[in-house]
């Protein structure tokens, strides 16, 4: 479930910020399937995945919590 939630964030900021699945894939170092994967919420993204997301996308880690939209 939590899987789910990083996934939905991950993949709202990537198109909020205009990335394509192949360019944000590109430029974080990973394959499409991979990132394809952490957004449809079957793999958990690990804690050094989650921190270049979010240097990536010019986010913090908070703002791309999925805690955060519970508040």
């Amino acid at each position: 479930m939590e899987a789910e939630k990083w996934g939905r964030r991950i993949r709202a900021f990537r198109k909020l910020k205009g990335y394509t699945q192949e360019s944000f894939a590109k430029d974080l170092g990973v394959s499409v399937s991979v990132l394809g994967e952490i957004e449809r919420g079957n793999r958990e993204p690990s804690k050094e995945f989650l921190e270049d997301v979010a240097k990536s996308l010019n986010v913090t880690i908070e703002e791309l919590s999925p805690n955060d939209v519970d508040r």
